[in-house]
């Protein structure tokens, strides 16, 4: 990362050249420009490409990587594809998946979304809002597997309408969750329609979710807890948690069928 500075000597000489051209004011300008700071991030264009291609990204005095902007899908491209599905928009500055509101997932020009850059030790900061009964997740370690779901082998930070969603019933189904493992406690959930912010911190395995300000999860990866989770939950006959959940993988967003927003999609790498 670095600044980029124009040297006042730039300007001064700019102000004589100009007062050559017939007698303009000399230039009194003595503020440097500096231009954004930014970070390169290697990303994979394709499943099963390395990441050969590049960005560069605004980072910021904390670390932060803008990985969403508002303005650019830049390194994201669809779980297993090539592009980004046609039902992922950008929208007054959000991140939108134009769900039906059936909960008729990865139909059509939908499915799933991921950051194609991996990251091990990172803290990642999320804004969110659900439509009415509206669904999702965020995912870490994603890896991509041929034929199978983004949930085969990646965990899922619930995002989800807690109060008018179909899928309401289990604690450990609820907005901030450890998806069908660990519930959210406490619940700091916004209303549909309002917006949220998730930070999922992961070091060396021990993972948090800090929903709305509040610490919501904990748990500890490839661990005997973590086993004796997996073992209690719907993930126990995926082969992609038999093996064990990746070390590092891809950020991804989940098409369930609903209209959601996110925004602010920003995260730091930690040593």
């Amino acid at each position: 990362m670095k600044k980029i500075y124009y040297p006042l000597a730039c300007c001064l000489i700019g102000g004589i050249l100009a007062s050559c051209g017939g007698g303009a004011k000399k230039s009194n300008a003595t503020e440097e420009a500096v231009a954004p700071t930014t970070t390169a991030v290697s990303y994979s264009k394709s499943l099963k490409a390395p990441e050969t291609d590049s960005l560069n990204l605004p980072i910021d005095a904390d670390g932060y990587i803008t990985i969403f902007d508002g303005k650019s899908l830049d390194g994201w491209r669809g779980y297993g594809k090539d592009k980004v599905p046609s039902r992922w928009i950008i929208e007054d500055g959000c991140l939108k998946f134009c769900g039906t509101g059936t909960g008729e997932g990865q139909t059509g020009e939908g499915g799933d979304l991921i950051f194609a850059h991996k990251f091990k030790n990172f803290e990642l900061s999320v804004d969110w809002k659900t439509s009415k009964m509206g669904n999702s997740g965020i995912f870490y370690y994603v890896r991509e597997v041929p034929g199978k779901p983004i949930y085969y082998a990646a965990p899922e930070v619930q995002v989800l309408d807690n109060v008018d969603a179909t899928d309401n019933k289990l604690a450990n189904h609820l907005a901030g969750s450890l998806y069908d493992m660990l519930p959210a406690d406490p619940k700091t959930v916004k209303p549909a329609g309002e917006w949220n912010t998730i930070v999922i911190k992961v070091k060396d395995g021990k993972v948090t979710h800090t929903q709305n300000g509040k610490k919501v999860v904990q748990y500890t990866l490839w661990s005997k807890e973590w086993d004796d989770m997996v073992a209690n939950s719907k993930f126990k006959d995926f082969q992609g948690f038999q093996e064990g959940i990746s070390h590092e993988g891809y950020i991804g967003l989940q098409d369930h069928g609903y209209p959601i927003w996110f925004r602010n999609i920003k995260i730091r790498e930690l040593k």
